[in-house]
């Protein structure tokens, strides 16, 4: 999406009644939202889709004007570094808000691409704003939200071994997958290895030797990207359960 074309003003005939029909409010809104605050919601939500797997929600350094909700599919945060490498930073499933790194600066720090096809709800941050102001329990909702990427980020730099770090991903995936009404043990990952690589702070053939480990011990069975927990108990073996990436 060209950032040129983000900018324009809302146009109020493409606004969509998105919130208070949507399956998936309970994960992106605090629960007990009135009537009324639902319609304020419904009214500053512009539905965008479908995207289509490569197309950016934005890019690295462009300025911040709203915030996005994942509708369905899978969206991709990552930075470019330097030497031009690729550094993902999170998977973002149905449910989940996209861009509240860029609140600070008023830039986004960096990209977000969709992985596979999907819809996308934006919500201009200047009205959000405002209305988080008259409803306390909404900017709950985004300071709680906040929280958990910060605590993710902790993760990531704590020094922990490869197996932990790929059994904290596949259980906590599954558990995102369950939240969502699906199952928590049986579920297809929309990212590639190389993506789930950079993720962990691992190499690519890291990941892929420690899921040919998992599948030998019988704690996964593998078939491309589609992923079988038969081992719960064995992968949470190996890492704390308050440790979920």
């Amino acid at each position: 999406m060209a950032q040129a074309e983000a900018r324009k003003p809302i146009d109020v005939d493409r606004l969509k009644r998105a919130c208070s029909r949507c399956s998936l409010q309970d994960l992106c809104l605090p629960v007990g939202v009135s009537a009324q605050d639902m319609d304020t919601l419904d009214n500053l939500v512009e539905t965008l889709g479908p995207m289509h797997s490569g197309d950016h929600l934005f890019h690295q350094g462009d300025a911040f004007f709203a915030i996005y909700a994942v509708r369905s599919g899978c969206v991709k945060s990552y930075v470019d570094s330097e030497d031009g490498e690729e550094q993902v930073l999170g998977f973002h499933l149905p449910g989940e808000l996209v861009g509240l790194d860029a609140i600070y600066r008023g830039m986004h720090q960096c990209s977000a691409m969709t992985l596979d096809t999907a819809m996308v709800c934006r919500l201009p941050f200047d009205e959000l704003s405002r209305m988080t102001r008259e409803v306390p329990s909404l900017q709950r909702q985004l300071f709680r939200l906040m929280s958990r990427d910060l605590e993710t980020s902790h993760s990531l730099s704590g020094n922990h071994s490869v197996e932990e770090r790929m059994a904290a991903f596949l259980l906590g995936f599954g558990d995102r997958m369950r939240a969502r009404g699906f199952s928590a043990s049986h579920f297809v990952l929309p990212m590639s290895r190389h993506d789930i690589a950079s993720y962990l702070r691992l190499a690519t053939e890291t990941v892929s030797r420690a899921l040919t480990r998992f599948e030998k011990q019988g704690m996964i069975e593998v078939t491309r990207r589609e992923i079988r927990l038969t081992n719960r108990g064995g992968l949470e073996d190996f890492c704390p359960r308050d440790f979920r990436l």
